[in-house]
């Protein structure tokens, strides 16, 4: 049922001075959110696409030395840009910001598809993850804008589905790609312009949000400091240990700025007069506990899902597609798991027994992945990962909704994309730490597998190269390397354990905040007097156009 309701309407529970929300029919809904599952599945897919692609893109542009930023470029300016897209939606609006960011996605990745050598191709993928970041935090923003928190578990669990199913279509769309003669490596970058197109159309179609005035004012300092600040982060964890040693002068001095710019953006952010991050979110327990747990479920998630395919194809010899259906039992359960607690929330109103349960599901997952060796079975593998999709199903998009719940509607851009943020950060830390453990153990394993089996080691030997050179490596050297890689990952899951139980410990210190909406406002009204039965005041009918939704709400 459309309605409209005011603030004098609302529960003392509810923020004070809540604006007007048009209240959308289901049908309506469904069709936002296409277009916002659509623009996150594009967003999505950009960043693994080119998993399966790198050796064949680096082999055709040059510069092998500077692979790693082709896969970090679009890590780091997404996770450094997520902040300022949520506080430029609440200057410009969110539909503008959303379609801007989904032109600039566009721009972007029709640039990498020309580039001609590997400098232009860092510089677009770059400008890919300026546009995902956008994205992937306005989608979340737009969806609490629409749906109250009482009815948004129901949908923010297809939202969550999207980012397991981009994540293994990804890589194995990429090896479809680079395999078809007719196709090439280029068009892992073009696949992702119709979608783009296709979500822009049906968000201009049928998202119509009534025009809220917000006195708003861009802080620069702000978005200089917090943007430089997690710039160099990211730096400092993509290149150290590969483009220089960790114990070098251009670690310190990398961390040293980090630390100045961070120190700069508490200044910048307590003194704005409208901050990207207000200080006061991070005097919100709630914000705080589920930014910090989102740092370590990317940590582990991001860890894993970058890994696992190497697994897949070096230990297993499994081809681009085969690992990449391999990894399907993860994308199911974490689609079963999203949509059925999304769906639970709903009708309950409670949820933070999903993140509890889902955290002990990850470190779980994580500890049986760190048990797999050469001879696994690939039944074994499917289970264990089906465990892991399983807590991140019931872990990420509730940790949104209920930073969204405990927090006034005018902070809800701030709150979603500074949740988003942290998470990407945990990934971008998760992959560079794992990477730094991987790389260590391998060439350790590798060097002593070379000297048991009487063999001497030549320059580079410590060196994984790519599925296909290890595949042709004589006999005794391609199991060598094989173990050594096996061994290798069992360390890096069980590094990932006490991280996911640092995130259990997190989550469990939850307040549970009753979510706001419908229920909530019957209980309010009965309380004072009882319902009057029927449809309220100013009902719009059940299949009503959007756009008298936000005439009437005006």
């Amino acid at each position: 049922m459309v309605q409209t309701s005011t603030a004098a309407q609302e529960p003392a529970g509810e923020p004070a001075g809540e604006p007007v929300r048009p209240q959308y029919t289901h049908r309506q809904i469904l069709k936002i959110l296409s277009g916002l599952m659509l623009a996150m599945l594009t967003a999505m897919l950009s960043t693994s696409v080119i998993a399966t692609a790198l050796p064949t893109i680096v082999g055709d542009l040059g510069g092998q030395d500077k692979l790693s930023w082709v896969a970090s470029a679009t890590l780091l300016t997404m996770t450094a840009s997520t902040p300022l897209w949520g506080k430029l939606s609440d200057i410009a609006g969110r539909k503008l910001m959303f379609q801007t960011a989904l032109l600039i996605f566009v721009v972007a990745s029709v640039g990498a598809g020309l580039s001609q050598d590997i400098g232009q191709l860092i510089a677009f993928r770059a400008g890919q993850g300026l546009g995902a970041g956008g994205l992937s935090a306005l989608a979340q923003v737009i969806l609490g804008d629409v749906v109250e928190p009482r009815q948004r578990g129901r949908y923010a669990g297809f939202m969550g589905s999207v980012f397991g199913v981009s994540t293994v279509a990804g890589p194995l769309l990429g090896g479809f790609i680079v395999d078809a003669d007719a196709l090439g490596w280029r068009w892992c970058f073009y696949v992702c312009v119709p979608l783009a197109v296709v979500a822009s159309l049906v968000v201009q179609r049928v998202l119509k949000l009534p025009k809220v005035k917000r006195e708003t004012h861009i802080d620069v300092f702000g978005a200089v400091t917090i943007t430089g600040s997690a710039g160099t982060l990211m730096l400092l964890l993509s290149m150290g240990g590969v483009e220089f040693a960790w114990n070098s002068v251009w670690t310190y001095a990398l961390l040293a700025v980090t630390v100045v710019l961070f120190a700069l953006a508490i200044v910048a952010e307590r003194r704005a007069r409208d901050p990207i991050l207000p200080p006061r979110l991070f005097r919100n327990r709630m914000f705080v506990l589920t930014s910090f747990t989102s740092i370590c479920v990317g940590m582990a998630m991001f860890g894993v899902m970058i890994y696992m395919p190497q697994y897949l194809q070096i230990v297993k010899g499994m081809s681009p597609t085969a690992s990449g259906l391999m990894t399907l039992p993860l994308v199911l359960a974490m689609l079963v798991t999203s949509t059925g607690s999304g769906l639970a929330v709903t009708r309950t109103g409670r949820y933070k027994i999903y993140p509890v349960i889902g955290l002990g599901c990850v470190a779980t997952g994580l500890f049986l992945l760190s048990r797999l060796h050469t001879d696994s079975s690939p039944v074994l593998i499917g289970v264990d990962l089906a465990v892991l999709g399983f807590g991140m199903g019931l872990t990420l998009q509730i940790l949104i909704l209920a930073a969204q719940n405990a927090v006034p509607p005018a902070d809800l851009a701030s709150t979603t994309s500074g949740v988003s943020f942290f998470r990407n950060l945990g990934g971008a830390m998760g992959v560079a730490a794992f990477g730094a453990v991987l790389t260590n153990r391998v060439a350790s394993e590798i060097a002593s597998g070379l000297r048991a089996a009487g063999i001497s080691q030549g320059p580079g030997g410590g060196e994984l190269g790519s599925p296909d050179e290890i595949a042709r490596l004589p006999q005794p050297v391609k199991d060598i390397v094989r173990d050594a890689f096996s061994h290798s990952l069992e360390t890096v899951f069980l590094f990932g354990i006490p991280i996911a139980l640092v995130g259990f410990v997190a989550v469990l210190a939850l307040k549970e905040v009753p979510l706001r909406g419908a229920a909530t406002r019957a209980k309010a009204r009965g309380k004072s007097g009882g319902e009057t039965g029927g449809k309220a005041e100013g009902a719009a009918p059940e299949d009503a156009p959007a756009e008298d939704v936000a005439a009437r709400t005006r």
